[in-house]
């Protein structure tokens, strides 16, 4: 690939300590394939920052993370955005794309205990005798997600599950303030911040489904700027690719966001893309599942093609919930 003829990046991110390490990592990453490249950061702070009162899904949902950023970049202040996959909208705004980056972290679920707790000797447990079946009954559960929530309450009923805003280290300070018996984090986010010794147990994926595309980074970028997206090609993984954008696609044609219990994860093989889709009620009541599977050439096929696959792969496990009644979960929960 021939080097871009300019040589200054900016990156719009957020301030918050996960933020700025994701962004640094793609800076450092796009600075070891191009070394003339001069990258800034560009730190923002977004209105999803700024309201820590109210959960989430009142108050807008994860987008109120992204819109200033988008804004950066549609003004020319900025020439790429840096997400957790995870936070970004089904839609994105006219003239802005998403580069889907990787490879994928830990893409599952934690439960922290606080510091004054033993760590749980297994790191990945079976759903029998899981970290939450050691909870104490009523245990009091943070968490600011309503997949979680959702899922929580579905295995174990009794939980006092409650809202838990603020960044990482918030939350486990407010963990270990005695405020939470526990809380449940993305796995990835806690390694990629140097804290994964505090992870007392991963949630398997049977008992706790991932949040769309959770553990995977992305590039926001305008679609009319070429010569930018040549920088970031390099950074392209065609498993993490495809897994997200069949995630993505479910919630696409779901019409989901942070407001709505929606969870999915795809794996990818040799020769097979596989996914699992779950909508549940916000009071765990009801949880509905769906998967589907479809064949993919990894050696062979073109990369176009592939995401075809898993974009049809995505729309028909959605369908499959649909069918299931998730419609109406999905409209009790807007509600």
């Amino acid at each position: 690939m021939t080097e871009p003829t300019y040589k200054t990046l900016t990156i719009a991110t957020r301030e918050s300590p996960l933020a700025m390490w994701q962004a640094e990592f793609v800076r450092d990453r796009l600075i070891e394939r191009w070394p003339d490249l001069q990258v800034e950061l560009l730190g923002m702070t977004t209105k999803g920052d700024q309201i820590l009162d109210s959960p989430l899904a009142k108050v807008g949902g994860k987008g109120l993370f992204v819109k200033e950023l988008e804004v950066a970049l549609l003004d020319g202040r900025a020439d790429i955005a840096v997400h957790s996959t995870k936070d970004m909208p089904a839609l994105l705004p006219d003239g802005l794309e998403l580069f889907i980056c990787g490879p994928r972290a830990e893409p599952r679920d934690a439960l922290v205990l606080p510091s004054s707790e033993p760590t749980l000797p297994s790191r990945a447990l079976p759903i029998q005798g899981t970290c939450i079946d050691q909870l104490p009954l009523g245990a009091i559960v943070g968490t600011s997600s309503l997949r979680r929530l959702s899922q929580l309450k579905h295995a174990r009923p009794d939980l006092d599950c409650r809202d838990l805003r603020g960044n990482v280290n918030t939350r486990l300070a407010k963990l270990d303030d005695g405020q939470y018996d526990a809380i449940v984090l993305a796995a990835a986010g806690l390694q990629r911040l140097g804290f994964a010794s505090r992870i007392s147990g991963l949630f398997p994926v049977e008992l706790m489904l991932p949040a769309v595309a959770q553990g995977a980074l992305s590039i926001e970028y305008r679609g009319n700027d070429p010569a930018t997206q040549a920088k970031f090609a390099c950074l392209q993984d065609r498993s993490t690719t495809l897994c997200v954008l069949a995630e993505r696609a479910l919630n696409r044609h779901l019409q989901g966001g942070c407001q709505v219990p929606i969870a999915a994860f795809a794996q990818l093989s040799s020769s097979h893309l596989t996914l699992e889709g779950r909508v549940g009620s916000v009071d765990g009541k009801r949880l509905l599942s769906a998967s589907g599977i479809t064949g993919i050439n990894v050696g062979g096929d073109d990369l176009s093609d592939q995401i075809e696959l898993a974009d049809a792969l995505g729309v028909s496990v959605a369908e499959q919930l649909v069918a299931a009644g998730a419609s109406e979960l999905l409209a009790e929960a807007r509600e």
